[in-house]
């Protein structure tokens, strides 16, 4: 009998290709490790058994068995998705959980202790948060503003060739009084022949002196307009190390409105300026010259204090100083009440004074006077004005040593020891004339307006 098993061909033609059929008779065993397990269940079925043999597609068989695997495939990647997508719901609800937890029994940190005051965060704090302020430094800003003015003074010197030419100045002011008083400091507006204010609106008056105090370096100059807005006075006795600081100015003279922050390094400091001493507030926010006369202000906003100086040095940052406001108000209030010294009768010299220096060039000392020495700064007189100069015996070109025994190489440090003094004092200058020094005894007059 003819074997068609593997003759797929047509008219007897044989064809080198793998059967699609497997003829298997139904009573013989195959083995069934080499069977597929879907091949052995169609084997036993009893049906097929009847039929001798039977004839199984393998191919359809195995694309159907494919598609059920695909299938099933299919399903368990679904369940693993839903699975994943699970536990990062949970995880991420415990992480939230946790996070609160942590912040409520951990404000600090795990590593911390539960009494500790600082913390390990990166956070950058601001002034008022670091200080514990009940405002911030822009509230206290939005607050006083308003209350903070800007001065320009001009005023007239000699120079060392008998010419006259114009100075200028400028610092800082607080409105004290809705109709037009201001508090500033003396050196401010010291000399000054014009003095302009500016309000924060942008508004400028030409303002006048009402009085001054050389001893607590305050004055109270007046513009003749109401309903101003006043800053509120604090109590500066009340301030304690670390307080927050704010101040207000006009540095540089043309940067009015410029708000600086930090603390309050020590709420009474002696320091000597100008060879006087005095007791001051000492601040590390940020002072340069033009703030002087402005405000300090503490935690709520109230003036503490009147800028006065800035500690100068190539090697100093963060000294600043300001007369305290319980001694400042007592003063301007003086003042305005006229009890107060006044320009008025404030000690005049009746002379004026330039500077010049052995190092300044072909016009140094040592070739005008025809001596050599070491570069120094000098102070010469200028111009001799007044009746008790005059009588004297002081003239122009004549080098200030010394007054009263105090050593002169600045027109500051020789404006200093005057102040000290009251019209009608007299004082002794050591002067330098040509190659002789004498001593000159002067009776101070009283300054004009």
């Amino acid at each position: 009998m003819e074997d068609n098993r593997y003759n797929n061909g047509q008219n007897g033609d044989m064809k080198d290709t793998e059967p699609n059929f497997i003829l298997c008779p139904s009573e013989e065993k195959q083995d069934e490790p080499v069977t597929d397990q879907w091949l052995r269940d169609e084997l036993k079925d009893s049906e097929n058994k009847e039929k001798g043999f039977q004839t199984i597609d393998i191919d359809k068989r195995r694309r159907s068995e494919k598609k059920k695997l695909r299938k099933k495939a299919s399903l368990s990647k679904k369940a693993i998705a839903l699975l994943l997508a699970l536990c990062v719901a949970i995880s991420g609800a415990a992480g939230f959980g946790g996070s609160l937890l942590a912040d409520k029994y951990f404000p600090y940190g795990l590593n911390s202790d539960s009494g500790s005051s600082s913390s390990t965060s990166q956070t950058t704090y601001t002034p008022e948060q670091a200080t514990g302020s009940k405002m911030t430094v822009k509230e206290i800003n939005d607050m006083v503003e308003d209350s903070i003015v800007e001065i320009r003074t001009e005023g007239t010197t000699t120079d060392s060739w008998m010419q006259q030419y114009i100075t200028s100045g400028a610092g800082s002011g607080v409105i004290i009084k809705e109709n037009g008083y201001i508090i500033t400091n003396n050196h401010v507006i010291e000399d000054a022949n014009k003095i302009t204010v500016t309000l924060h609106n942008g508004k400028e008056y030409d303002a006048s002196v009402v009085g001054t105090d050389t001893s607590t370096d305050i004055a109270v100059i007046k513009i003749g307009v109401k309903g101003l807005k006043t800053a509120t006075y604090g109590d500066s006795d009340k301030l304690d190390n670390g307080d927050l600081a704010v101040v207000i100015g006009n540095p540089l003279g043309e940067l009015g409105g410029t708000v600086t922050a930090g603390i309050i390094s020590e709420p009474v400091r002696e320091v000597s300026i100008e060879g006087q001493t005095m007791s001051l507030i000492q601040t590390d926010a940020s002072i340069n010259p033009g703030n002087s006369g402005g405000g300090l202000f503490n935690e709520y906003g109230e003036l503490v204090g009147i800028i006065e100086a800035k500690s100068s040095g190539s090697d100093v940052e963060g000294l600043g100083f300001a007369v305290p406001v319980n001694t400042a108000a007592k003063v301007a209030e003086s003042i305005m009440s006229g009890k107060q010294q006044t320009t008025a009768v404030k000690a005049y010299t009746g002379m004026s004074y330039g500077e010049t220096s052995t190092g300044s060039g072909d016009y140094g000392m040592g070739d005008f006077f025809g001596f050599e020495e070491q570069a120094q700064t000098y102070v010469y007189i200028a111009e001799v004005i007044g009746n008790n100069a005059t009588k004297a015996g002081f003239k122009a070109n004549d080098i200030v040593l010394s007054v009263d025994g105090k050593d002169i190489d600045s027109v500051d440090t020789l404006k200093s020891v005057i102040q000290n003094h009251k019209p009608g004092d007299k004082v002794k200058y050591e002067i330098l004339r040509g190659n002789s020094t004498m001593t000159i005894e002067l009776k101070l007059d009283k300054a004009e307006d």
